[in-house]
């Protein structure tokens, strides 16, 4: 069959892209890869989490009920992030894990992620595996060979304990003094995202925390700051910061009301790490929608960055590969491979919270050590996103490189989870990186319109 997984995951409109029938279907193949080299003395066993999404009821059941027709039984986490799930995976000794999410996506969307054993993302190879054998025949167990269903109401408050050891092993309540917002998107952090805060010390004011299946992502969280930037200034607050609906990414927000991005949170932790001598390498792992402001910035403070295509799990590639501590996206995806395996947004909160409270600084002060040049971004729909290196675009593109030259950077990505192409560019001021966006995406809909 074609291609089914994007850059995380299977995504699309739930019930009409995301069914119960690829669920089932989906669940069935991944599960016959992923528990085929089971070691354990009893039968395998998967877990599976889902965020707010009313659909993800219907298709919780279609995967628990295809893993269990495969002889894996299965522990049902209920609503937990992402990164949540994973660190279950990782804790119990799953075979695998599956998280029912569309992320940032708005509420109709859905989406079907997998981890293999240890909390880890497939690679493509094992993503091919399943594929391959998505819709074959085969030879199913029967009678007591079929897998068990069953709750794991634990799940949140041991993952919630695992995000406060990670900054407060001792007990010593690190975050207390630092007032902060926190946006929950009505997602997956409602609850764990608020109480590890609080017990970290921090006090706390939630907000878009009250999911009731439909209102995930909707005006909220990560991908819509200024109801946060409104609160945080209004209660005056220290920072504020947004999940999105899945709680695998976080953004901040200074006490003024002013962003502070993913590339900042970023570099923040980075130089933190850096003095503490934990940054392994010495080296920061980015992609290459990185703010060019952000490797300036390590220049300066002696710290490498090494940049890999979009997507966390290219990151978390690289970062395994050599041995690397910290990386991720601009969009808010940090990981922080010595207390997790996947980016985390409640972690990310904790984190750059202790890092304010250890260096005695506000977040603006922080924050300003990575500058970010100006940056415009134009998503370009209706063209064929399969085509970004046409000729007639790549001399737009090498044309308006030569205009910047090394006052910025240009970049064109076809979108790994929607029909569109992404058009990004740097410069040393916002009209010159608008006016210069806007001509390569004239130059994108004139010559790869559908």
């Amino acid at each position: 069959m074609s291609r089914l997984f994007g850059t995380d995951g299977v995504r699309g409109l739930a019930n009409r892209d995301i069914t119960a029938k690829l669920a089932l279907q989906l669940s069935v193949a991944g599960s016959r890869v992923l528990a085929r080299d089971w070691k354990g003395e009893k039968r395998p066993f998967a877990v599976v989490g889902r965020d707010t999404r009313v659909s993800g009821e219907f298709l919780s059941a279609a995967l628990s009920a295809g893993i269990a027709s495969t002889g894996v039984d299965v522990l049902d986490a209920g609503m937990l992030p992402t990164p949540g799930i994973a660190q279950v995976v990782k804790d119990t000794g799953a075979a695998f894990g599956v998280v029912i999410s569309a992320s940032h996506n708005p509420m109709p969307d859905n989406g079907i992620k997998f981890f293999a054993a240890g909390g880890t993302k497939l690679d493509d190879a094992v993503e091919d595996e399943i594929l391959e054998i998505f819709d074959q025949d085969w030879d199913r167990p029967t009678g007591s060979a079929v897998g068990r269903i069953s709750r794991y109401p634990a799940a949140a408050d041991e993952y919630t304990e695992h995000l406060v050891r990670c900054v407060d092993a001792e007990n010593v309540r690190p975050l207390s003094g630092l007032k902060v917002v926190v946006d929950c998107a009505h997602g997956a952090a409602s609850i764990v995202g608020p109480a590890a805060l609080r017990q970290a010390g921090a006090e706390v004011i939630v907000s878009a925390a009250e999911p009731d299946g439909f209102n995930i992502n909707d005006g909220v969280g990560s991908t819509h700051l200024e109801p946060l930037q409104r609160l945080v200034v209004e209660t005056q607050s220290d920072l504020g910061v947004a999940f999105d609906g899945d709680a695998d990414r976080c953004l901040a927000v200074d006490s003024l009301g002013r962003v502070v991005n993913g590339d900042q949170v970023m570099g923040i932790l980075a130089i933190g790490l850096k003095e503490l001598g934990e940054l392994r390498g010495n080296t920061l792992v980015t992609t290459v929608m990185s703010n060019l402001g952000l490797t300036q910035a390590m220049e300066k403070y002696g710290i490498k960055t090494v940049q890999t295509a979009v997507g966390d799990r290219y990151v978390l590639e690289r970062m395994i590969a050599d041995g690397y501590a910290l990386g991720g996206e601009q969009s808010g995806h940090v990981l922080m491979l010595d207390h997790g395996t996947t980016g985390d947004g409640v972690q990310t909160a904790l984190h750059l919270m202790k890092r304010m409270a250890d260096a005695k600084r506000t977040l603006a002060d922080l924050a300003a050590e990575i500058p970010q040049l100006p940056q415009a971004l134009v998503n370009v729909k209706g063209v064929d996103k399969n085509n970004v290196d046409h000729p007639q675009v790549a001399a737009e593109v090498a044309a308006v490189e030569a205009e910047l030259a090394d006052t910025g950077r240009v970049l064109l990505r076809a979108s790994g989870t929607e029909p569109l192409i992404r058009v990004m560019v740097e410069a040393a001021t916002e009209d010159a990186a608008t006016a210069q966006a806007e001509r390569l995406a004239a130059s994108v809909k004139e010559h790869l319109a559908l």
